[in-house]
């Protein structure tokens, strides 16, 4: 860091000091700055502190102290410790007992130590001491104490201040910053100019070039929980609609899904007799569908089968009982004939209609569709692709 002298037109450096060479202590100095200019660990980026208390020690069983502890704008607890010269190997495991311990504080005892601390300050300078609530609520912004979200789950956030970290501390930070710890270390550092005293307080992790990244980072890793969880839960679904639709086929005069077992997936397929061509169920969240699948490894004998099929249509239509939807989709392999219902799929009480409506429809395909299914199959018989490569069953 460098003093500009415009009347000279130069730099002169500025000698780097420690703070213990300068006298200054992380008590008396190196906090005391902190509680009264919070705002030198925003790096000017708008957000916010509140300091709530210092060497608070309100922790049950144990007489640790935190050096500072503030709230943000997001109602969110910050345990801010502070090691002047040397942050030492343990700050990070000091700061995280200090989270656990502060994630247990309920809404009222949040306002009742910050109480405690006006109340201090107000003694120390001789006033009266200001409302804890009111200040809360101008500074969070909010009409009443009871709409607003404070120290919630998982929400306690580390800042570390010193003039210098060892490598155990930044790879720990760096390494729980993977798992969704926000925390921050600030590097302070104090320089000399004659009799000129200065302070440059540096965010170093993460560095403000990389907070966005990291925070993008973890917004990617909360949404792909997520929507491996939704999958999951999907799964979970299709598991319990599948098996009680399968007992429901059971029961009825369709014997395609006889030895089919229930699946995560949302169809289910069953042999028509011609291989890689198959009966289908489908359960979605918005339909159901029943239909013939034609989709083995060669286009060709997709589309003879489709075409051969469709040259019945109105025979097979008539006995089905309604207008088939026929997707020849060419540009794919697979050709389908289908036929569908909007339905509410993921309200569970509405699964007896829908398994009702599954198993009355596929049993009308299945006798619309297994006379000309016999014509076409031994049509297939005579074409050079009658057999699927590598296949011997159907599908």
């Amino acid at each position: 860091m460098f003093k500009i002298d415009p009347s000279a037109n130069r730099i002169n450096p500025l000698q780097v000091k420690r703070f213990s060479d300068l006298g200054f202590t992380e008590r008396k100095h190196l906090q005391e700055w902190l509680e009264n200019y919070p705002q030198a660990l925003t790096q000017g980026d708008g957000e916010e502190l509140l300091i709530i208390q210092k060497e608070f020690d309100g922790f049950d069983d144990t007489r640790e102290r935190l050096d500072l502890l503030a709230i943000d704008k997001d109602g969110n607890l910050v345990i801010i410790e502070n090691k002047l010269d040397d942050s030492g190997r343990d700050v990070v495991w000091q700061a995280l007992k200090y989270a656990s311990y502060c994630a247990n504080l309920k809404k009222q005892q949040v306002v009742e130590i910050f109480q405690r601390y006006l109340n201090q300050k107000a003694q120390n300078e001789g006033i009266a001491p200001a409302d804890a609530e009111s200040v809360l609520l101008e500074f969070l912004q909010a009409d009443d104490l009871q709409s607003v979200q404070l120290n919630t789950l998982k929400s306690q956030r580390l800042i570390l201040v010193a003039a210098h970290y060892r490598k155990e501390v930044t790879n720990t930070v760096l390494w729980l910053s993977q798992f969704g710890v926000n925390c921050q270390c600030f590097k302070v550092t104090p320089y000399q100019a004659g009799a000129e005293l200065f302070l440059n307080v540096e965010q170093i992790i993460p560095t403000p070039e990389a907070s966005d990244f990291m925070i993008g980072m973890m917004a990617k890793e909360a949404e792909e929980k997520s929507a491996s969880n939704e999958q999951k839960s999907r799964h979970t679904l299709r598991l319990a609609f599948w098996e009680q639709t399968l007992e429901a086929f059971g029961r009825s005069n369709c014997s395609l899904f006889n030895n089919i077992s229930p699946a995560k997936d949302h169809w289910l397929n069953a042999g028509s007799g011609i291989s890689g061509m198959g009966y289908q169920l489908i359960f979605g969240k918005n339909e159901v569908r029943v239909g013939l699948s034609m989709q083995s490894s060669r286009a060709e004998a997709n589309r003879f089968v489709f075409d051969r099929l469709q040259t019945m249509k109105s025979q097979i239509e008539t006995a089905f009982g309604n207008e088939l939807v026929w997707l020849p989709l060419p540009d794919k392999i697979a050709c389908r004939i289908q036929y569908e219902k909007s339905v509410d799929g993921y309200n569970k009480a509405n699964w007896p209609e829908m398994i009702e409506w599954l198993v009355g429809h596929m049993t009308r395909l299945e006798k619309a569709l297994s006379g000309p299914l016999d014509k076409v199959r031994q049509e297939l018989k005579t074409t050079n692709f009658s057999k699927e490569p590598g296949t011997e069953h159907d599908a």
